[in-house]
């Protein structure tokens, strides 16, 4: 194997790594409520998440896929690729929630001014633990993805569900002394 191939590799999984954590800071900047509702279905139901995000995928993977080789036209296969996308997105947004989980339990006392820096450490772990081969890849990456439309999806109906603001707040002993 030759240095290219080295740093070729190397660029894309950094490059995946970086986009991850920028589509999961970028959900909780845009989505705050949306993506602590997902933390809190998280904590509360991880594998109705996961069995919620398989019924909804897995059928929409395989209508994917049939209608790829029954109707293999670009007017068929383009908004098939768009619904894709958007579940893909909704995926990212919920996934959010679990990055903003394990960042939770990595308080800091930056979190009082800045809570987006609970994304951007859960992220940077999440995201590392997606590197690691095999387990990473086909086992964490899907998985998280998968849980990640489920908790979006439960926390559609829960609306009027407020997270606990023990929950999200930092920690007495993390917040700076007030003179």
């Amino acid at each position: 194997m030759i240095f290219a191939d080295i740093l070729f590799w190397f660029l894309v999984i950094f490059g995946a790594y970086v986009v991850f954590v920028a589509h999961w800071i970028g959900a909780y900047a845009l989505f705050p409520e949306r993506v602590e509702r997902c933390r809190a279905a998280y904590g509360a139901r991880p594998v109705a998440s996961t069995l919620v995000g398989l019924a909804l995928l897995v059928p929409l993977l395989v209508v994917a896929a049939l209608l790829k080789q029954a109707l293999p036209h670009p007017v068929v296969q383009i908004p098939m690729l768009g619904v894709l996308l958007v579940v893909a997105l909704l995926c990212l947004i919920g996934s959010a929630g679990l990055a903003l989980r394990i960042g939770a339990g990595l308080a800091s006392r930056a979190d009082a001014t800045d809570p987006w820096r609970r994304v951007l450490r859960g992220g940077l772990v999440l995201g590392a633990v997606f590197v690691m081969p095999f387990l990473g890849w086909f086992v964490l990456l899907p998985w998280t993805l998968v849980s990640g439309l489920g908790a979006f999806v439960l926390t559609r109906r829960s609306r009027a569900a407020a997270t606990s603001p023990a929950a999200t707040e930092t920690p007495a002993e993390f917040l700076p002394e007030s003179r």
